[in-house]
């Protein structure tokens, strides 16, 4: 049965709306009985309409509508229904229920993606700018919606501007420059469209930024130019597919006319298009169009043989007559009958080619179908894996650094402070410390191994001298190696060879190189270590080779892979990562490391080095950090904690320290070093730690970063934010070290960071330290609050609080009976916390605070001459005039009366 299919397109301009097109046209390439009629109203809602209508008086079986404006073509979508059409919608709802089916993606699902996936991008920290689409368009507002609910869940992400674009690359260049001009440390450009990101590369190219800003795009369509080609080329950092849905909504209207089940809501899934999956995208499109080449091929070869069966029908027809014209003659009638029956023999050879042909592509078809499928579900199942392997080298490094901390700080603690030690335990003391820092050398190394999996381990180098930086690191085998008796030479081509590279990274190679060769040379035996130019000096090698026992041709091929063994004796068995985080270091400073080995001859590993790097890899040396150390924070298990809070002893000090820590070793040991100097309280899990701060008003917090409900760097951030607890000083606790991570602690308001494992006797003097300058700071408020003036300035969360305190004991300058308990009330805390908060900032109590505001207005009132001395007491809330003079006197050396003789001038 015969169709006719209306379809009124919004626009068709862009690639995204010409996708959609061209998805109809493939689904009908299936369907030659369907006809389809197309209008294009160019982005004008009220020629929409009109076309509507149009179609609508043509006669169609079904209306197919992607609406420009959901309320102007409202009206004429419900007349199709009334008439008994079926609509289908695509892309974008009209202003009524009334519609037969819908297909279409999620804008605001697209910029929750997108969202997330900056997050993912910038490691939790980032400033971006934001591309528009059409302002009032129902993509730009819902996709602008949905990025900006999606970037609540991630603080370190702020929007710095926005750039409308219009859809087109041209149009945003000149206000995406000035942004950018504006806001030079942003890191991320998120435009509605891929157009709209090529041009925002192209400004970035301009501005010499093309290296710093990420940039992320929508739509992933397939073609030169189109979203999978530009993050091919590294132009756009990733591409969220927003699928035009051509093919659905044809299949879609397909089961309607044929009254099959269909769904009413039909909406079209999305997924991100990088570095990780862009290869096999393009190579599935590139096999999907294929093979749809075929399938178009396959249709004109079956046009082909319909139209010679059509020719051969015409052909039949006239034999037909000529037979009844023939009758007279039988041999016409003879030879015709003969060849009727060789048309219909072809006839039915042709059909069954046909037949064949459907079939297959039909078959195809499912094919295609299948391999999306496919496609979709790798997709997906890479990001599962990815985000399993995370967690298990997060969470492997976090469970060996809480009991690192637990061995190494008494251990410390041991060596240092106890003189009375014997030979044979500070050697078994020794012993201890010096394996603890072996198993943190190899936690360190699986999260160099995760940094190089993920991509994050950046490459900072700094031109010096290749021969003296070798040199250092031979030179701390030499004593090991001299216990045993192994000669170490070292042998440089020239005494300096300048070139650029990280010194962390290849002290890291260089160190596990040597271990290796000391580990496996025998004594006696000899170690070399050469350095030589290569490449006519645009290169450097260094080898080290040894005398030990060799590698088999087995094994070479696997030493350098993850946790690889091999056949080695048992004592020389290691953990299997050296020499693979040596392969991966130095391939990410674009090197080589090779090896060659004879068994009972010795082994040689080769590293090649270029001097110079690329300009994205060379920077200055890096400032001095804030912080003490930032290492990888990993999430322990809640359920082996209980979330209580425990109540110590109380030293004799006036000093209170709250220690939160979801470890309850780790808690107790840190609270037992702290209490013989402070009085302590203790909480396992963040909430509870909150309440407490908020509660006890602390003089000082020990904190861990990653613990049950609420983590260490939130909880300072709400510390910061409540004036309560904003000036409370906050060590925190941790296994992280990465130079991100300590950004992200300074911007959540930590004061100190120590690393798992840290030495007591240091977070000691950390915690005594910034009690004193708490104290230092305190002084100084009390200066500016002994001003002529008693109005503070809200500068920050402390001066805040001092300016609502300061506000509301004036308002009530007049009560006599203004209490303490008053003013808590008015700020909605309790007396004892006000109490805290005041002698935590100023040093002073709250009753003395009040009397030395009043007597600081007195000064003020006393230089009005139309005011009684007594009229000054009762306006400022004193007694009586005595108790007012008293007062005044014992703070300024001097009765109201001689103040005022003093500060004003007789009239004569």
């Amino acid at each position: 049965m015969a169709y006719r299919i209306g379809f009124s397109q919004c626009s068709m301009d862009g690639p995204w709306r010409k996708a959609m097109l061209a998805g109809m046209q493939r689904e009908l390439s299936f369907h030659s009985e369907v006809e389809l009629r197309v209008t294009d109203a160019h982005d004008n809602s009220q020629r929409q309409q009109q076309q509507i209508r149009e179609l609508l008086r043509e006669g169609v079986d079904l209306l197919i509508v992607s609406p420009y404006e959901s309320e102007p073509v409202t009206p004429a979508v419900e007349q199709a229904m009334r008439q008994g059409i079926p609509v289908v919608l695509v892309d974008r709802r009209t202003g009524s229920p009334e519609y037969t089916a819908y297909v279409g993606g999620s804008n605001k699902a697209v910029g929750e993606m997108a969202a997330s996936y900056a997050d993912r991008l910038l490691g939790h920290q980032g400033r971006i700018i934001e591309i528009l689409g059409t302002p009032g368009s129902s993509a730009t507002s819902d996709r602008h919606q949905g990025f900006t609910e999606g970037l609540r869940a991630y603080p370190g992400l702020q929007v710095v501007g926005q750039v409308t674009g219009n859809w087109q690359e041209k149009t945003l260049k000149p206000a995406l420059a000035t942004a950018l001009q504006q806001h030079p440390d942003v890191s991320l450009i998120f435009a509605h469209n891929d157009a709209m990101g090529r041009g925002a590369f192209e400004v970035c190219q301009q501005l010499g930024l093309a290296k710093q800003i990420r940039i992320i795009g929508v739509d992933g369509l397939y073609g030169k130019g189109e979203g999978i080609d530009l993050v091919q080329r590294g132009v756009l950092d990733a591409s969220l597919l927003y699928s035009p849905g051509g093919e659905d909504a044809m299949r879609t209207a397909l089961k309607i006319l044929r009254n099959r089940p269909f769904k009413r809501e039909n909406l079209l899934g999305s997924i991100v298009i990088d570095s990780t999956n862009v290869e096999t995208m393009q190579q599935q499109t590139d096999k999907i169009v294929s093979q749809q080449q075929d399938v178009e091929r396959q249709q004109g070869l079956l046009q082909s043989l319909r139209a010679t069966y059509a020719s051969q029908q015409t052909i039949l027809y006239g034999l037909l007559f000529a037979l009844l014209g023939a009758l007279v003659l039988g041999m016409m009638a003879w030879l015709s009958a003969r060849k009727n029956r060789h048309i219909n023999h072809q006839l039915a050879l042709q059909n069954a080619a046909n037949d064949k042909i459907n079939r297959q592509l039909v078959s195809q078809n499912e094919e295609i179908r299948q391999q999306r499928n496919q496609l979709e579900a790798l997709a997906e199942q890479a990001r599962a894996d990815t985000e399993a392997k995370l967690r298990f080298f997060t969470n492997f490094s976090h469970e060996l650094r809480t009991p690192l901390t637990l061995i190494q700080g008494p251990v410390e603690e041991l060596l240092t402070s106890s003189p009375d030690l014997s030979t044979m335990q500070r050697q078994d003391l020794t012993l201890v410390r010096r394996n603890t820092q072996r198993l943190l050398q190899l936690v360190n190394q699986l999260l160099d191994f995760r940094k190089i999996e993920v991509g994050k381990m950046a490459v900072r180098a700094t031109e010096g001298n290749l021969v003296s930086f070798v040199r250092e690191i031979v030179d701390a085998f030499e004593k090991p190696a001299q216990l045993r008796g192994v000669e170490l030479r070292f042998l440089a081509a020239e005494p300096v060879l300048m070139a650029w590279f990280d010194v962390n990274i290849l002290d890291k190679v260089f160190f596990n190189l040597l271990s290796n060769a000391l580990k496996f040379t025998p004594d006696h035996g000899q170690i070399t270590i050469s350095l030589q130019p290569l490449n006519e000096g645009r290169s450097l090698q260094v080898s080290v080779a040894d005398t030990g026992p060799g590698i088999s041709s087995q094994d070479q091929a696997h030493i350098f892979e993850w946790f690889y063994q091999g056949e080695q004796a048992a004592a020389a068995k290691g953990s299997g990562m050296g020499l693979a985080l040596a392969l991966g270091l130095v391939r990410l400073h674009q090197g080589q490391l090779a090896v060659s080995s004879q068994l009972g001859l010795g082994s040689t590993f080769v590293v090649t080095l270029p001097r110079e790097l690329p300009e994205e890899l060379c920077s200055v040396a890096l400032p001095a950090a804030k912080l003490h150390a930032f290492e990888e924070t990993e999430m322990l298990d809640a359920d082996l904690v209980p979330a209580t809070t425990q109540a110590l002893p109380e030293s004799t000090s006036q000093l209170l320290v709250l220690v939160i820590e979801d470890n309850a070793e780790v808690n107790e040991f840190v609270a037992r070093k702290l209490r013989p100097h402070f009085r302590v309280h203790a909480a396992t899990d963040g909430h509870t730690g909150l309440r407490l701060a908020t509660d006890l008003i602390p003089d000082l917090i020990v904190c861990d970063v990653m613990m049950p409900g609420l983590s260490g760097l939130e909880l300072v951030a709400q510390l910061r934010q409540d004036w309560r607890s904003s000036h409370i000083p906050v060590v925190l606790l941790t296994a992280r070290n990465a130079p991100e991570q300590q950004v992200e602690g300074v911007q959540a308001g930590a004061d100190l960071y120590l690393t798992k494992p840290f030495n007591p006797t240091f977070l000691l003097e950390s915690v005594r330290t910034l009690l004193a300058n708490r104290a230092h700071q305190r002084e100084r408020f009390r200066r500016e609050m002994s001003t002529e003036t008693a109005t503070v300035v809200a500068t920050d969360p402390d001066q805040k609080f001092l300016a609502d305190l300061t506000a509301i004991v004036e308002a009530n300058y007049t009560r006599s009976n203004l209490s303490v308990e008053d003013v808590a009330r008015s700020l909605g805390i309790s007396r004892m916390q006000l109490y805290r908060k005041v002698k935590a900032v100023l040093g002073t109590g709250v009753t003395d605070f009040i009397q030395n505001l009043r007597l600081t207005k007195a000064r003020e009132l006393l230089l009005d001459e139309s005011l009684t001395i007594a009229d000054v007491a009762y306006e400022l809330g004193f007694s009586s005039p005595s108790y007012f003079s008293t007062s005044f006197k014992a703070r300024y050396q001097l009765a109201p009366s001689e103040f005022r003789t003093l500060h004003i001038t007789p009239h004569y």
